[in-house]
């Protein structure tokens, strides 16, 4: 008995020690951590998962519906439609002889019920099971404003609403479609890309305003379905890209039977029995539906932020550093509510990386969010892909640039599948030939770039890209041919053909 209550003492002055001289136990555990996630999308989920694992309590609330955009009314139902067009589309005008073509039969509320199953599968199994899963995090159903830097106020109805003080916030609200302010556009019954994603019909004759990603890629999805289709952009389509990606793309649309305006807004927009009457200068056009997709903004109203000096920039996103931090310390922000790039992969990141720094006072270790290497998709057909700098952007920070373009009817795998619209590009520093950037329209252009993402990372020349060793048949070895093009006229060789010793040596 003596020689357990001598065990006790020790135990008790041990742990009385080292509660002394442990600094996390002076501010606190991460258990103590009751930190706020307003929303609920990719990368609120991204965060809420690696705190809640890290132990931290976690309280998400959210004003709609539970995943965000992307799952519920972007990318996924979205690409839903845009493959049931390709199949269509492929019905009617797929380049083999030897298959009779047709029209296929459009059973549009049948494809809506099944898009609608896939994205409430996808919704249960990526986002509400996580809820189910982990205690520590708490899901409220409710709209969400600060009241000062600690203060969360939540309402859950038009009568009731409670306070919340974490020790933490991180806001990751999203974007929402921005409309533009054309005379009478507002006293229509336009579509948002929601609207269109979710309405079960094909249009007639669908106009589209905008030439953004959203725009290209549902003004071809339901020209695939069945209808007539013109697009207004206000500049070019994809007119943050390089411009030979809009004028390629202009022209496969065209080749496709739509009809495409740049450089063109409606002066007035007017619904008439059933019909949109839009009015440009020089004529009217009559359509029975009109898609807006002019862009997006950040869902940053209402939050009280400016209320409590949160930094936004001119645009109402919220400013955030390389470590997802806004300049109030305990306040964070990820996703399409801040000013990074409107992927949901990099809100995703940027949402682990925030979990990281919000805890790294108990944990020591700080993570940055690097966005120098950002491959984008755009899901036409063929499909347009980016990552790095386009030529002008290198020319830009100072680069001498060298580049090369390959059509694809210099890619084998193009020629048998008789589909050579498009091109392949690189840019590359003129004199040491390290690769700085690519652009892509090409069938499956998606996983080509990440092929030119990791060879950028990689500080990879132009002569060992081209040395690399790529399987024959595949669409990716036409970023090799295209790098073989700053050596050699790949006119000039044989199928898998390269001078590989020379080029790896440049």
């Amino acid at each position: 008995m003596k020689t357990k209550s001598l065990f006790k003492s020790f135990m008790a002055a041990a742990t009385a020690l080292f509660v002394n001289i442990n600094p996390l136990s002076a501010m606190g555990g991460i258990e103590d951590e009751d930190i706020a996630i307003i929303g609920s999308g990719s990368g609120a989920f991204s965060a809420a998962i690696r705190l809640a694992n890290k132990g931290a309590k976690v309280t998400m609330i959210e004003e709609k519906t539970v995943g965000g955009t992307c799952v519920n009314v972007g990318c996924v139902p979205s690409k839903i439609l845009i493959r049931a067009g390709q199949i269509a589309h492929s019905q009617r005008f797929h380049p083999f002889e030897g298959i009779e073509k047709h029209e296929p039969v459009i059973h549009s509320m049948l494809l809506l019920e099944q898009q609608k199953m896939r994205v409430s599968e996808l919704r249960e199994a990526k986002y509400e099971s996580i809820l189910s899963q982990n205690p520590n995090i708490k899901f409220v159903q409710g709209r969400a404003s600060l009241k000062d830097r600690s203060r969360v106020l939540i309402k859950t109805s038009e009568t009731d609403s409670f306070e919340i003080t974490p020790t933490k916030i991180l806001i990751a609200t999203g974007s929402a479609p921005t409309i533009l302010d054309i005379e009478g556009l507002k006293e229509t019954p336009y579509w948002t890309s929601t609207d269109a994603l979710f309405s079960g019909i094909v249009p007639k004759h669908l106009i589209v305003l905008g030439g953004s990603v959203v725009a290209v890629e549902l003004a071809q999805a339901f020209s695939h379905l069945g209808s007539k289709v013109t697009m207004l952009a206000r500049s070019t389509l994809l007119s943050k890209e390089d411009p030979e990606i809009g004028t390629g793309l202009k022209g496969i649309f065209e080749g496709e039977g739509m009809r495409i305006l740049t450089h063109t807004l409606p002066q007035s927009v007017r619904y008439v029995e059933g019909d949109f009457h839009v009015n440009l200068a020089e004529e009217t056009i009559l359509g029975d539906h009109l898609l807006v997709a002019t862009g997006r903004h950040a869902n940053t109203k209402g939050l009280g932020l400016e209320e409590i000096g949160l930094n936004l920039d001119s645009e109402g996103r919220i400013l955030v550093d390389d470590y997802l931090r806004t300049n109030l310390p305990n306040i964070f922000a990820v996703g399409d509510c801040t000013q990074l790039p409107q992927y949901v992969y990099v809100a995703a990141a940027a949402g682990n990386k925030a979990a990281i720094n919000m805890l790294s006072e108990h944990t020591g270790g700080e993570s940055k969010l690097d966005l120098s290497i950002v491959p984008a998709v755009t899901f036409t057909e063929p499909q347009v892909a980016t990552v790095g700098l386009s030529a002008k952007q290198a020319e830009e920070r100072g680069y001498e640039v060298e580049t090369r373009t390959l059509t694809l009817d210099n890619v084998p795998r193009a020629l048998a599948n008789f589909d050579t619209r498009g091109f392949i590009k690189l840019v590359a520093d003129k004199e040491t030939k390290r690769l700085l950037g690519s652009q892509i329209v090409a069938s499956e252009a998606g996983d080509i770039i990440q092929t030119a993402a990791l060879a950028i990372r990689n500080n990879m020349t132009a002569g060992e890209l081209a040395s690399q060793l790529f399987p024959y048949l595949t669409m990716v070895e036409g970023i090799k041919l295209c790098a073989q093009t700053f050596f050699t006229d790949v006119k000039k060789l044989s199928c898998c053909a390269s001078h590989t010793d020379e080029l790896s040596n440049l």
